[in-house]
């Protein structure tokens, strides 16, 4: 048999996850090979939320602003508006930045939200339609509409898949291969590997299965008597619903919980515009676009995210109640960990273990980000709204009251989140090198800016305007940070002796050069490709072991 691949890396599925993954992999030259089912987009928005650390990575890219100006118009506010009935009584409000104006405040912001980008409140439709094209564009990536994966090998030098199209099939040869192919992983079950975790959670709302509709309505926004908002909620007895603009103009999205005894092939169109009646309470014609369903109450992590050859990611190996957006934001960054790491074993600075640290680094992370969103699905379901919350009198507006104070209180909960954000760490990994300090709390609400080797590179602005993250090369980064006297040949010297790529960002480029020290506390600061502190410290004396554990070569 001829060992001779028809790519490097075949990645299966074309999500957010894959799609990330084949530019990652493409901006570093790698031929890759995506196969995706699908024939054409999805009809039926899935994730809304873009975290701000997502929209960092797609600025590292060079799309931040692409994806920033698809979804909501501009100036459309992204509130997260809580109500009894859409057309009655308005509970709580949660008030964001439109799109223009988060460009605009993130310069002015530090403390937990010292960022180089802040969130966007977009449909995945539209995230993928930007991944899409960027992905294409790579010269060395090909993406396989149509394709589907029927079976897959690990040869112990290499990978076969065979791929199945329009009835033919035929049989690709790669180095590794990358499951990125959703909750009902076909590669994941190849592999045999199985979730941990919850997945009955019973709640009065958001946990069971969910119904969902994908609507046009021209004359939603006269008819609502409240302000705009991104995300309005209902709560209520009869009930319970989430509704999210898609385009701010005429496009929605509703999900409700159904009943245990309904079934969703049950539902016709006019069951389904009847329950979004009983939520809007108030005539509307709705024209349904699409519909579907999904089971609320999830918090699954998957036994391995590798066996040899053969990587996981995305929902593949971890599945989300979707409080909080994280389901989505935790693939993307599975994709970022995972390129960087590929790419470099092929390009033959990647030391052996450096590919082990993908399930290291990430399985704790998906166990952390599945347990935040069940708490906020536990915030948000398990209230029970009181009998006399819709009532006109005195104690329906104490009952309203009541209410208010709790989705007044768990919207800032579930929606202003920088120290999940930010605040996720690779602490106890291989290729981080400690340097005795405490990691910051891990805190939902609360991002501490730390330089604690295993976090997120703290942010700030330069003084030409950059962001500090648009100074960093695309690879390693050394930041010099401690003046001319600090000695960065060393460094120089060991990632040429390991053939590792290395920018060295000189205090100069940092302009505020006294408060960049004193944000990462050394003299020296060495950033991974995925924007990691790798190891900090004040003298490069040591600069070959720390290169080769940050990228994963036996330190002896």
């Amino acid at each position: 048999m001829s060992d001779k691949k028809d790519c490097a890396v075949v990645i299966i599925g074309g999500g957010p996850c894959g799609l990330v993954l084949a530019i990652e992999l493409g901006r570093r030259g790698i031929s890759t090979i995506l196969l995706e089912e699908k024939t054409s987009p999805a009809d039926f928005p899935a994730a809304n939320a873009t975290q701000a650390r997502t929209m960092e990575h797609y600025r590292r890219l060079g799309f931040a602003e692409k994806v920033r100006a698809e979804g909501l118009p501009p100036d459309y506010p992204t509130d997260i508006a809580y109500f009894t009935r859409y057309t009655r009584h308005e509970l709580a409000r949660f008030s964001l930045p439109s799109a223009r104006a988060a460009r605009e405040i993130v310069r002015t912001l530090g403390g937990s939200w010292s960022a180089a980008e802040l969130p966007h409140r977009v449909s995945q439709i539209f995230v993928e339609g930007v991944l899409r094209a960027e992905a294409a564009a790579c010269p060395t990536v090909s993406i396989r509409p149509g394709w589907r994966m029927a079976a897959l090998r690990d040869t112990g030098t290499g990978v076969e898949v065979d791929a199945e199209h329009n009835g033919g099939r035929t049989t690709l040869r790669a180095e590794y291969a990358v499951g990125a192919d959703g909750g009902g992983s076909p590669t994941r079950k190849t592999l045999g590997y199985g979730y941990v975790g919850e997945s009955g959670v019973v709640r009065d709302f958001f946990g069971g299965r969910m119904f969902a509709i994908h609507f046009r309505s021209p004359d939603l926004y006269r008819v609502m008597p409240h302000p705009r908002a991104w995300m309005y909620w209902t709560v209520n007895n009869g009930r319970r619903a989430f509704m999210a603009s898609v385009n701010g103009r005429d496009r929605f999205t509703f999900h409700t919980q159904l009943r245990p005894d309904q079934s969703e092939k049950q539902i016709t169109d006019a069951d389904a515009k009847a329950m979004f009646q009983e939520a809007f309470a108030a005539p509307l014609d709705i024209e349904i676009i699409a519909r579907s369903s999904w089971t609320a109450g999830y918090t699954l992590v998957a036994e391995k995210f590798q066996r040899g050859r053969i990587f996981l990611g995305g929902d593949a190996v971890h599945l989300f109640t979707p409080t909080g957006g994280l389901g989505y934001n935790t693939a993307v960054e599975d994709a970022v960990n995972l390129g960087w790491k590929l790419a470099a074993v092929l390009k033959g600075w990647g030391g052996p273990a450096l590919l082990d640290s993908y399930e290291i680094e990430r399985q704790a992370i998906a166990r952390r980000n599945t347990g935040y969103a069940r708490r906020f699905a536990d915030s948000m379901g398990l209230f029970v709204p009181p009998p006399e919350l819709e009532d006109d009198s005195p104690a329906g507006e104490a009952a309203r009251k009541l209410t208010g104070d709790h989705f007044n209180h768990h919207a800032r909960f579930e929606f202003n989140i920088p120290g999940i954000t930010f605040g996720g760490r690779y602490d106890g990994s291989p290729l981080i090198v400690p340097d005795g300090t405490t990691p910051p709390p891990d805190e939902p609400n609360v991002y501490q800016p730390s330089a604690c080797p295993g976090g997120r590179a703290p942010h700030l602005w330069l003084g030409d305007g950059r962001s500090l993250y648009d100074a960093l090369g695309f690879e390693f980064t050394l930041m010099r940070l401690g003046g001319t006297a600090v000695d960065t040949a060393p460094f120089r010297a060991a990632a040429d002796a390991l053939n590792l790529p290395l920018t060295i960002m000189e205090n100069a480029e940092t302009a505020e050069s006294e408060a960049a020290r004193e944000l990462y506390g050394a003299n020296l600061a060495l950033i991974r490709p995925d924007q990691i502190v790798a190891w900090r410290g004040d003298h490069a004396t040591d600069a070959l072991t720390v290169f080769r554990r940050a990228t994963g070569h036996p330190t002896r």
